[in-house]
């Protein structure tokens, strides 16, 4: 099963009905834009990131590389700053992200037998997107809920006391 990361290219989205060769013109300007709001501001950098990212969704290094060059800092710095925070992303994400804390907690209270049935019934390993772009699985260290392990998130919305067997009930809110 290939991933969404894997045939994504800038401006392609599962959603997207528009050419890359149409869209990254815009995003570009977007990017532009962006970079303009926040030029001169403390933490423009990491402002730029996030909102480039929400704008996009990811960043692709054609964004990257935008970012780079119109605020004059090494692209190094810049995919340093991207790879440092795991709030950003290089690859496409899907619509809902699902998110099994791995904490110590979660991982004795049953997290891994969450992720284990994701792996064996939806085909999905941390870090892919399923290929419709609707859902990608993550892993967290901790998510700060360590009395309801184990936990579970589906954008941003907490879920405690998780089964295996919740599983897809919790999924079926994403169709």
């Amino acid at each position: 099963m290939q991933s969404a990361k894997q045939t994504m290219e800038l401006g392609a989205s599962p959603s997207n009905k528009e050419s890359s060769t149409e869209y990254a013109p815009r995003i570009l300007r977007d990017i532009q834009e962006i970079i303009g709001r926040n030029s001169g501001k403390s933490g423009a950098l990491i402002r730029v990131l996030q909102q480039s990212q929400e704008s996009v969704g990811y960043l692709p290094p054609q964004v990257l590389m935008t970012i780079s060059q119109d605020m004059k800092v090494p692209l190094s710095e810049v995919n340093g700053v991207v790879s440092f925070y795991n709030f950003f992303t290089t690859v496409p994400r899907g619509k809902y992200i699902f998110q099994v804390c791995l904490g110590t907690c979660c991982y004795v209270r049953g997290g891994q037998r969450l992720l284990d049935v994701l792996k064996r019934e939806y085909h999905l390993e941390p870090g892919d997107t399923t290929p419709d772009g609707l859902l990608s699985l993550d892993t967290v260290r901790c998510l700060g809920a360590c009395a309801l392990a184990p936990v579970a998130t589906l954008n941003g919305q907490v879920h405690r006391r998780v089964k295996p067997t919740g599983i897809k009930e919790l999924l079926s809110r994403c169709r």
